[in-house]
């Protein structure tokens, strides 16, 4: 297996926990968040807290959670150079092999009748892009899944081979910057409107 620490933080909690059992079964040693790490725990899933690698806890409301250089050095570390692989040996780093994070409910939030602008602003997410974003760069070494429907492709491929091919992570790259950029043309269609009226 060469998946060897997953990070899962998701809005949409459809299949996570058969997914973080079969990674857990797999001895993937899983980090999470907020929401995500309770339906793990409640499942019976081991899951080490993010302020727990952070050593930093959460702040402003959960607006600062997984903003910090122990995940996105993480998640960023190219593994094929030395001079990466000794920055993560220095800060104690430990490499995030997998990353499953989708985000805040944007679209429904603003389609919710009476809405506020404060409401509609919170549900701006900020670490989630951030993170699918640094794993999607870094598709070779990670692999970023953004959709609930890839899950069972995912467990396959591990279940099968032990990784993930080049083609599919690539592929999942793809869909990420996709979801990011959908998620951007929403809020700055929402502000534009907001001006507008």
């Amino acid at each position: 297996m060469k998946i060897k620490r997953a990070l899962l933080s998701v809005s949409d909690k459809t299949g996570i926990v058969e997914l973080g059992k079969f990674l857990s079964e797999k001895g993937v040693e899983i980090i999470s968040t907020g929401g995500t790490m309770k339906a793990l725990r409640d499942a019976g899933v081991p899951v080490t807290y993010v302020s727990d690698v952070t050593g930093f806890p959460e702040i402003m409301d959960g607006r600062v959670k997984t903003l910090n250089p122990k995940i996105h050095g993480a998640i960023l570390a190219v593994r094929s150079n030395p001079e990466h692989m000794q920055a993560l040996a220095e800060h104690n780093i430990t490499p995030i092999d997998l990353v499953v994070v989708n985000l805040y409910p944007f679209r429904e939030t603003i389609s919710k009748p009476g809405v506020t602008e404060a409401e509609a602003i919170e549900n701006i997410d900020i670490g989630g892009p951030a993170m699918v974003r640094a794993s999607a760069k870094n598709f070779k070494d990670v692999v970023i899944v953004t959709y609930p429907r890839r899950y069972a492709q995912l467990m396959e491929m591990l279940e099968k081979d032990g990784d993930i091919d080049a083609r599919t992570r690539k592929e999942l790259a793809f869909e990420a910057f996709s979801h990011t950029a959908e998620y951007d043309t929403m809020i700055s269609e929402y502000l534009n409107k907001q001006l507008a009226e």
